[in-house]
């Protein structure tokens, strides 16, 4: 909530609506310096969401803030249709977003749908920061991008992935590496530092590798994903997220609409997971680096193939 923070000072259309999320989403500072910004509706999200769309009808900014799953499926309808459709400059920010940000609570806690649902929506762009100094600069770019938003964070308690003060320019994709064009690895969250391992591992192995971070999922950058794959010709996507409907899918329709080459998906396979500390959880789960490594240079493998055969 720094980020909130700061726009409160500058910007006194700045709102946090919680539906009893204040401690998760560690806001009880934004409270005590902004008491009358502050809107709690208890367990009610449906409310909370209808509720942000009033404020934003009066010319305010607010960020409704809670769980991932509960603002992207317990008040889907209300932010389809009270927010998303009249396109309201509503703010939601979804914690515990994938599997390893849930595991102290388990499946119901763990939203590995939410990119997916809020895809399928028009208006709502979409953004997924990778550490908690650019969760705080995607909550201040957030009130500068006209209509919904939503921010997709973990538990508060994942790793650092960039230097603090590492620019977060929303709409654009962030090459991270260019080592070479033999294969692209695209990903975002988490999953970053396991894409830097893998990449690592490729390059010894020969291998050429361009690391692509996609921190704004909607709208994807379709020219900056279309010229990466060019380049490359066989891409990994890797996610905190089902496989169906999140980054990957959205790589891949990039790609048959303007640049079809192999891609593989690293994510949650379509499956309820259980409990367990992140990072077992995302090995159990076929996340591991040497999953990306061998999605990898399977990849590649298609993309000779498919040379050869023209």
């Amino acid at each position: 909530m720094q980020g909130l923070d700061a726009l409160a000072e500058k910007d006194e259309r700045i709102m946090l609506v919680c539906a009893d999320s204040l401690l998760a989403m560690r806001a009880t500072d934004f409270v005590a310096k902004h008491p009358d910004r502050y809107i709690e509706v208890g367990i009610a999200e449906q409310n909370a969401a209808a509720t942000a769309a009033g404020l934003a009808i009066e010319g305010l900014i607010p960020y409704f803030a809670t769980y991932a799953g509960f603002i992207t499926m317990r008040a889907c309808e209300q932010v389809r249709t009270f927010i998303a459709y009249p396109n309201l400059n509503v703010k939601l920010v979804g914690v515990n977003g994938g599997i390893a940000a849930g595991e102290r609570e388990g499946v119901t806690h763990q939203f590995f749908e939410d990119i997916g649902i809020l895809r399928t929506i028009a208006n709502v762009t979409i953004l997924v920061p990778a550490d908690a100094d650019q969760a705080r600069q995607a909550a201040i770019a957030a009130a500068s991008i006209p209509g919904p938003v939503y921010i997709r964070l973990g538990s508060g308690r994942d790793p650092v992935v960039f230097e603090k003060e590492t620019p977060f320019i929303p709409g654009k994709i962030n090459i991270l590496s260019e080592k070479g064009n033999d294969i692209a690895l695209f990903g975002n969250g988490v999953l970053l530092l396991r894409i830097f391992e893998a990449a690592k591992l490729l390059e010894q192995k020969g291998i050429g590798v361009t690391v692509v971070e996609v921190h704004t999922v909607k709208p994807i950058d379709i020219e900056g994903v279309t010229n990466v794959l060019k380049k490359c010709g066989a891409a990994v996507t890797a996610e905190d997220h089902n496989i169906i409907g999140g980054l990957g899918s959205a790589i891949m329709e990039v790609a048959a609409e303007n640049c079809p080459v192999p891609i593989a998906r690293i994510g949650l396979r379509d499956k309820f997971p259980g409990s367990g500390k992140p990072d077992e959880l995302l090995d159990y789960y076929e996340m591991r680096v040497s999953d990306i490594v061998k999605a990898a240079e399977t990849t590649i493998k298609r993309k000779i193939q498919k040379v050869i055969r023209h």
